[in-house]
């Protein structure tokens, strides 16, 4: 056993505590999941496991590992560093040391360097891997000795990783800005080392205490499931820790322990292996949980084919593509593994209920396919808890609530496919009539109402021969929304001048001409008073996307401000008027039906997304021989997408002639209609006021402000 240096034998926190004698009916044993060093660990209700003979107490147990004089520093990168934080004072380097050789002054320097990092190097060997305290994390609860170093032999450089998990803290940095490149030591820290061959001789273990066996027992672990996974205990002195063997193939591969405090640390320079790797041989179904007590717990459930992960979750799930297996060190394990993993066709992910474990459930799945991953929803503890783990559901429902839990497992979810069950509460509400709009909005005229109505996510397509009014029709519909159910508005009207748009808006608001000219006729100006209360509802109502220089708009431009007014104003519905306004640069290689194609799926994924009703205007292509008809949805200029992939297609049309009916009459020609519940194909007609702007069913009066 390895001697602890002078400072971890004289610093009081981390001397060894000496055991105690006790007697086995003078304690409790906490059935909790953690340790804790203020009670004893026997059976808080009488068993017939205990026995009347004194036993020695759990104590914390520390690992016969070299200790470093690191300090804790408030320090965490991602990463490489190769200078000092901005806080740390600039180094002065004496004339003694310049006038030293160039490797010792190297070295010299990279000390001082990184003893402004929170790391010692006196003990350190340049050339060889050494093992420190982080000072990120101070090994965490276990003060576990994770930091690797690694000094270039000429002390030119340094390389570190810290290999904890919830930890990571890596960095490089050099003696001189024309050192060598260190980047290639860093991959010699994470380099496979050469194994340990270790026996249960070797490593001193022996049998549970009866202590122990009652602990486990409170933990509703038996000891045959116990003696089955050949659970052990290791000594040192007065120290006793927990014991558990990672077996392969009936040889001692890795061996992990835990003390009352719950600190773990495993035998160092071993091979890291799934806990119970053996039971999961030639097993088409594996189950996978985060601690070996729980693989213990599943066993007394009936599930022998469970094992555990070696080293804990991660804090949170990594933002990076999965690495290569020789780099993937937090996750080696299962490459260790792979063997046992490929013949699975069915792999239970049963880790944790707390975020870490929702992490680690996400980082295997992402290793071993989500396509055969399966994940448990641990049952509910009160109102608002689950609970955490297999024990715990083991200790307080029993194993068959736990046998149930892995039974019921759910298909681990892929991104992108689904299956109707997980829309059935959306169903429900749907056929309740509780999700809102589910028959549309009316239009506010009883003509086209049985025809079209207004689905918040659908995307509406509005065409007609120039002048025919598509705009002024599209506007006299945005108000009669507003007033019926208080929708707002984005409005990407490139054709119109701000000034202009607003005239047209405030006049079949306020049902009077904005100007007491000749297309007034003789019906009165608004009044200021008017103007005033009109702009307020503008102001209220609208928001306008426009570009502010000479550039066109691209598509992508407008969706994302209209993204932004939907988060931020709360809008319902987006104008983009007209489609030729638009800028539609596209690669060489694309057609203009391709590029259509791709605009309007982005128009209706935006739609649906941000439950967004959409007006698309397009204008026909040029009819040379046109004849007065409306036009056809497959008219518009560019592609047959624009009718395709539209929900709703409509044209507009006015009459030009005054021998086939009034010129005021306009004709809503509905074209398409995707969703049966809300409208149908057909035609409606409406009177068109021009003084106002107002658009009215043919039998109703106008009315009056």
């Amino acid at each position: 056993m390895l001697r602890f240096p002078d400072h971890i034998r004289n610093n009081p926190r981390l001397r060894l505590h000496k055991l105690s004698l006790f007697s086995c009916n003078s304690a409790a044993l906490m059935a909790s999941k953690t340790f804790s060093s203020s009670f004893s660990l026997l059976p808080l209700t009488p068993s017939p496991k205990r026995l009347s003979t004194p036993c020695k107490r759990l104590v914390p147990y520390l690992s016969s590992k070299p200790y470093s004089k690191n300090h804790s520093l408030s320090l965490r990168t991602n990463g490489f560093s190769s200078i000092p934080s901005a806080n740390v004072s600039a180094p002065v380097y004496s004339k003694e040391l310049e006038d030293r050789p160039l490797n010792m002054r190297s070295l010299e320097i990279l000390k001082h360097k990184l003893k402004q990092l929170g790391i010692d190097i006196s003990a350190c060997v340049p050339g060889r891997e050494n093992r420190l305290l982080c000072p990120s994390c101070n090994g965490g609860e276990s003060e576990e000795i994770s930091l690797s170093l690694f000094i270039n032999q000429d002390g030119s450089s340094a390389s570190w990783m810290c290999f904890r998990a919830k930890c990571g803290w890596k960095g490089i940095t050099k003696a001189f800005a024309d050192g060598k490149p260190s980047y290639a030591n860093l991959s010699r820290v994470n380099k496979v080392k050469v194994k340990r061959e270790i026996t249960v001789e070797s490593l001193q273990l022996e049998p549970l205490c009866n202590q122990l066996i009652a602990y486990f027992a409170e933990r509703m672990i038996s000891a045959e499931t116990l003696k089955r996974n050949a659970v052990m205990q290791k000594k040192s002195g007065e120290e006793i820790a927990i014991a558990f063997p990672y077996w392969r193939k009936g040889s001692l591969v890795n061996c992990k322990y835990r003390d009352i405090a719950k600190r773990f640390w495993q035998e160092k320079d071993t091979e890291k292996i799934f806990y119970g790797l053996d039971d999961i041989e030639d097993a088409s179904d594996i189950i996978i949980v985060e601690g070996e007590i729980d693989k213990l717990a599943m066993e007394e459930a009936g599930f022998r084919n469970c094992v555990s992960v070696p080293d804990g979750a991660p804090p949170s799930v990594s933002s990076k593509e999965v690495p290569a297996e020789e780099q993937d060190t937090k996750y080696q394990y299962l490459w260790n593994c792979k063997e046992y993993l490929k013949k699975a066709s069915r792999i239970i992910l049963a880790t944790d209920g707390d975020p870490p474990g929702q992490a680690l459930a996400e980082e295997l799945a992402r290793r071993l396919g989500r396509e055969r991953c399966w994940r448990v929803k641990w049952p509910k503890k009160n109102e608002v808890d689950h609970f955490k783990d297999a024990n715990e559901v083991l200790m307080y429902l029993g194993p068959s609530v736990l046998k149930d839990v892995i039974e019921n497992a759910e298909l681990y979810p892929i991104r992108g496919l689904f299956n109707f069950r997980d829309f059935f509460d959306e169903i429900d509400r749907y056929y309740h009539r509780t999700l809102g709009y589910e028959f549309g909005v009316p239009t506010g005229w009883r003509a086209l109402d049985g025809l079209y109505n207004v689905v918040p996510g659908e995307l509406t397509v509005v065409t007609g021969v120039p002048n025919s009014g598509k705009s002024e029709w599209i506007d006299a519909l945005l108000c009669n929304l507003n007033e019926s159910v208080g929708w707002k508005f984005a409005l990407c009207s490139m054709e119109n001048k701000v000034r202009d748009h607003a005239r047209k808006l405030l006049e079949k608001c306020i049902r009077k001409p904005f100007f007491d000219t000749s297309y007034g006729s003789s019906v009165e100006r608004m009044s200021v008073e008017e103007l005033e209360k009109g702009k307020k509802w503008l102001s209220d109502t609208f928001y306008l996307v426009r570009c502010e220089n000479d550039s066109l708009p691209s598509i992508k431009w407008v969706l994302d401000l209209a993204k932004a007014a939907v988060l931020r104003h709360g809008v319902r519905g987006l104008l983009i008027d007209p489609y030729n306004e638009l800028d539609h640069q596209r690669p060489v290689s694309q057609t203009e039906t391709e590029y259509v194609s791709q605009m309007l799926t982005k128009i209706k994924r935006f739609a649906q997304h941000h439950s967004c009703h959409v007006w698309f205007v397009a204008h026909p292509r040029q009819l040379h021989h046109w004849i007065g008809a409306p036009p056809n949805l497959y008219d518009i200029s560019g592609s047959a997408h624009f009718i395709n992939k539209c929900d709703n297609g409509i044209v507009i049309h006015r009459n030009r002639d005054p021998e086939a009916g009034p010129v005021d009459q306009v004709q809503v020609c509905v074209r398409k209609v995707r969703n049966k519940v809300v409208g149908t194909i057909g035609d409606a007609f409406l009177s068109y006021d021009r003084v106002t702007g107002v658009y009215t069913d043919i039998d109703e009066p106008q009315k009056k402000q």
